[in-house]
């Protein structure tokens, strides 16, 4: 699908795919509408459109493919519906302060300055699911059956559908895209992210959405996922290349390896900048690459 293309609506079965706007680059994301069985996966897309949703279709229930502000914006808007996902992900939502625990931000500055937009422009209230998704379940949801499928790595809890009679796989946030995945969380994992995007590539489907950019991919070849892996490798290359000269990890995260440049909000885009970076660097360290010595790291 051209870059340029404006996303439109589109349905693969009772499977209804919404774009959100900019094409779904966050702070939104595409949602999942299953008509029928009334399941709305991940209410980020387009506000008025969801709320159209909500009047015109009998929407019953929503479903997160994980607990992250971009994937949850709406989810104020069915407020009084049942809420299903992963148990894993669920304690991130029950409040703001374990929202931002989820994240890792500590600095009571910055936690203070993530507040107000997380409550302005993601309208977070906490919740508690009414259902929890589990790796190995199947349900039948109206004229469609889903599997679904834990996929850890980017969030502990991540999920993953494959909705059997359309052969439609959603992947969640294993978009495809050319930044790469995201494993900046306290508890995401790079080695799970490799894993669970591996085990998506190869589970037999005919067409595949995600939550970002693209979107739909009505084929998807082994080049589209080795390069969005491969963006893991060359993010640890770079740093790598860095550490050649001991660092702190002020300088690494000022030379931008992962964003490539500093962008606005400063403070959000260093934290991410800083938490990518970490997880590469416990990677390193654990491997015995890179060692820490007076604050500073350096490769051996």
């Amino acid at each position: 699908m051209a870059t340029h293309e404006r996303l439109k609506e589109r349905c693969f079965g009772p499977v209804r795919f919404i774009p959100g706007p900019n094409r779904g680059k966050y702070p939104h994301c595409h949602s999942l509408f299953i008509e029928g069985a009334g399941v709305l996966i991940d209410p980020a897309a387009d506000r008025k459109r969801l709320e159209a949703l909500r009047e015109q279709h009998d929407v019953r229930a929503v479903w997160l493919s994980h607990w992250h502000e971009d994937h949850c914006m709406h989810l104020d808007l069915f407020d009084d519906l049942p809420l299903a996902m992963h148990a894993a992900d669920a304690p991130f939502l029950e409040s703001i302060e374990a929202f931002l625990d989820g994240y890792g931000i500590e600095d009571p500055a910055a936690r203070e300055a993530w507040k107000p937009l997380l409550t302005d422009a993601f309208h977070f209230r906490p919740r508690r699911p009414a259902m929890l998704l589990h790796e190995g379940q199947t349900l039948a949801l109206g004229s469609v059956t889903v599997d679904i499928l834990h996929t850890p790595g980017h969030t502990p809890g991540h999920l993953g559908f494959f909705f059997r009679e359309p052969e439609v796989l959603f992947l969640g946030d294993y978009d495809l895209t050319a930044f790469g995945p995201w494993y900046g969380d306290r508890q995401s994992s790079i080695a799970q992210t490799e894993a669970s995007v591996r085990r998506l590539q190869h589970w037999p489907a005919r067409t595949w959405l995600a939550c970002h950019e693209t979107g739909i991919f009505e084929s998807a070849p082994p080049a589209l996922w080795d390069d969005y892996l491969d963006v893991i490798r060359l993010r640890r290359d770079a740093l790598l290349a860095l550490l050649e000269s001991p660092r702190s990890m002020d300088d690494i995260v000022d030379a931008w390896i992962v964003y490539k440049r500093p962008r606005e909000p400063l403070a959000f885009y260093r934290h991410a900048e800083q938490s990518l970076m970490a997880k590469h660097l416990a990677e390193l360290m654990a491997a015995g690459v890179v060692v820490r010595e007076e604050g500073r790291f350096r490769r051996i």
